[in-house]
């Protein structure tokens, strides 16, 4: 009951990311966004460690720092970089049923890994995930060809953190995963920030109430929250952990129609239904390799 609450409670938090995204960079540039996001959350995380975790060890070693920094920069960097410029040209729904495909693509990396052959199921998996995105997104391609260009940088970025999971779970660690979220988090905010400086324009952003609100709602519940979940399912089992990222399309839609005003199409529902088939079946390959 405690996996089950803690698995739905993970995929309500993790698909409002991108609506609390979309709202936030309507006030400022996409990179700042993310910048402020991770700096802060990984201070945090830390500081929560330090005060109420004195029994686990906060300061990693030399070799584990270059683990975290690794793990940090694929995970952290790369992808909410990518992501919050994918979002900027596409809707939540889209960006959260994209992000959904992510055990897919784990399942690929980690059969790479192994130096097997992918199988069959996991090829065909994959294939029906990204054919229900396209299929979600053809109403908006039609309108605006330039979804196309978030499509290529989330689909890149989800490759990236796919491959960030891998590393972690085929990882040692010694710290707990608290304290690896708050490293890697802070690791990645660090390494994002000369490219927000040299993209970004300071002067033209806009820290209003929106904004404060859209950062704290991706620091506490997403980037505290509902990673500290990710990393607590993951360590119970990596394929059972999967499982939640089959609500998360029906919950980012949901955040989208209330808070965005997203349309919700016949393209999207069977888009959603098809990538939903394509996490079943890849899931049930996952458990069986």
């Amino acid at each position: 009951m405690k996996n089950i609450a803690f698995g739905l409670l993970f995929a309500m938090l993790w698909s409002s990311a991108a609506v609390a995204t979309k709202l936030g960079i309507l006030s400022v540039h996409p990179l700042i966004l993310a910048n402020v996001r991770l700096i802060i959350a990984g201070i945090f995380i830390l500081l929560i460690s330090f005060f109420f975790q004195s029994d686990c060890r906060i300061q990693p070693t030399r070799k584990e720092l270059g683990q975290l920094a690794f793990f940090g920069l694929f995970n952290s960097t790369i992808y909410l970089g990518a992501f919050v410029l994918a979002i900027k040209y596409l809707s939540p729904g889209i960006g959260s049923l994209a992000t959904a495909t992510n055990p897919l693509f784990i399942t690929l990396l980690s059969a790479l890994l192994l130096q097997r052959k992918p199988q069959g199921k996991e090829l065909g998996s994959l294939i029906l995930g990204l054919l229900g995105i396209l299929l979600a997104s053809y109403p908006q391609l039609k309108l605006d060809p330039s979804v196309w260009k978030g499509l290529l940088i989330l689909i890149g970025g989800i490759i990236t953190v796919s491959a960030a999971t891998v590393y972690y779970v085929r990882t040692e660690w010694q710290l707990n995963s608290f304290v690896i979220n708050g490293w890697q988090v802070l690791l990645g905010g660090i390494f994002l920030f000369p490219f927000t400086a040299y993209f970004s324009d300071v002067n033209a952003a806009n820290f209003d109430l929106r904004f404060l609100f859209s950062v704290a709602w991706l620091i506490f519940p997403v980037s505290m929250g509902a990673l500290w979940l990710w990393f607590y399912l993951i360590d119970q089992d990596p394929v059972s952990a999967s499982l939640w990222m089959f609500l998360c399309p029906v919950f980012g839609y949901i955040y989208a129609y209330l808070f965005s005003g997203e349309s919700i199409t016949v393209f999207t529902v069977i888009g959603t239904i098809i990538v939903i088939v394509g996490l079943y079946v890849g899931k049930k390959q996952a458990r069986v390799s």
